[in-house]
């Protein structure tokens, strides 16, 4: 039975001109769908010289109106995963009543924007006119952290999903994919509007330990005092108050998730931003984190592993199912970080399986990310190991 809506492969061999066009010609074949409103697709560094031939080939013979995508070590097609010797990843999709605008974004651009009606004006996009984004960036040479910031400024609370590509690491180069065109930095960003929306899970592949606090004192990205007590001394009575075997799987694995959005009644996964914690000094019951805490702020301690990254994958997958339950889901892609997949879970395929376990049988593409996009609360973040799911459903 062909699908309806979407639909994504993986092609394994090398630069092939006439099996390339066979294969595209193919896979549009295999969509039972009058048209297509969306491509993506996603290379190995292995195809950088290639790359301009490939897209158009693509474009050509798939009959694709917007072609996107970025280069990657690693790639995703379906419900599998591609960790070595990865070729190229192409996706299909129709998304009926979408609007779609593709944004290349520059470094200059960025140096140059003065606040949110900069970009208003550059995209032609007002928070309004859109639902959603969905990001693919060059790491090496664009401020991704200062263009998400300001980006955020411009669009939050609306959803920006994506990832970060890989490349060749020697010479720091990747490429990033609009139609025909090949570029070696910036990024490219879909405003998804019309009748599409873009839903999201972002995976930081934690599980919560201990209880919930408060900061009460913190300067720069240095916790000095957590419900009043010494900040070091909260943790040491974290840890100490787990099971051996919880305390086992916590050692070299502890971080802290900071939430974002105080104004909930309770807190559940999802709602916290997972950072690194950086130090702990006993002597001054100081801890230092990868991020820049407030007063007042709710942390909680986390653990990071292969059995908490299933738990906590699965439990978000079926929370946004539950949320999108009557709604058609047309497809996805799927950003994992380079640090997940067999090196986390000790298994192929972990986080695309289960994205088409909770959503599927649906078309998923993606790739294997420096660094993950996606939504925690009503603003958006770069993360790190983190499964950013992009999930393009009729709008409620």
């Amino acid at each position: 039975m062909k699908n309806q809506y979407s639909v994504a492969a993986h092609w394994a061999a090398d630069f092939d001109e006439v099996g390339l066009q066979k294969w595209a010609e193919e896979l549009r074949a295999g969509l039972d769908a009058p048209r297509l409103s969306l491509g993506l697709v996603f290379m190995a560094p292995k195809f950088f010289k290639h790359a301009a031939q490939v897209l158009e080939l693509l474009r050509v013979h798939a009959r694709v109106p917007l072609l996107v995508g970025c280069s990657s070590h690693s790639l995703i097609a379906a419900g599998e995963e591609i960790e070595e010797d990865a070729g190229l990843v192409l996706g299909l999709y129709y998304l009926p009543g979408a609007v779609l605008k593709p944004v290349y974004i520059s470094q200059a651009q960025l140096d140059e924007a003065s606040g949110p009606s900069y970009w208003h004006m550059e995209t032609g996009l007002s928070p309004e006119e859109t639902n959603g984004w969905l990001v693919f960036a060059d790491p090496f040479h664009l401020d991704c952290e200062s263009w998400l910031k300001s980006w955020n400024q411009a669009y939050a609370p609306l959803p920006i999903v994506g990832g970060l590509a890989s490349g060749d690491h020697s010479e720091q180069a990747t490429q990033v994919y609009l139609n025909g065109e090949v570029f070696g930095e910036g990024g490219v960003a879909i405003a998804i509007s019309g009748e599409v929306s873009l839903g999201s899970v972002i995976s930081q592949g934690c599980t919560p330990i201990g209880d919930t606090w408060t900061i009460t004192k913190a300067e720069r990205n240095f916790i000095h005092e957590i419900g009043n007590r010494p900040a070091y001394e909260v943790l040491a009575e974290t840890f100490s108050n787990l099971p051996p075997q919880e305390q086992q799987k916590s050692r070299g694995n502890l971080f802290v998730g900071l939430v974002i959005n105080e104004y909930l009644d309770e807190f559940h996964r999802g709602d916290f931003l997972i950072r690194n914690l950086i130090g702990a000094d006993p002597k001054w019951g100081t801890l230092a984190v990868g991020a820049f805490p407030r007063p007042g702020q709710t942390i909680q301690f986390q653990r990071r592993d292969a059995a908490a990254g299933s738990e906590d994958m699965t439990t978000l997958l079926h929370k946004l199912k539950e949320q999108i339950r009557d709604r058609t889901v047309y497809g996805a892609c799927l950003c994992s970080c380079n640090g997940r997949g067999h090196r986390l879970f000790g298994q192929p395929s972990h986080d695309a399986r289960h994205v088409q376990q909770e959503l599927g049988p649906i078309g998923l593409a993606g790739f294997f990310c420096n660094g993950e996009i996606g939504p925690v609360g009503e603003q958006n973040f770069l993360h790190g190991y983190t499964a950013s799911v992009a999930v393009f459903v009729r709008k409620e």
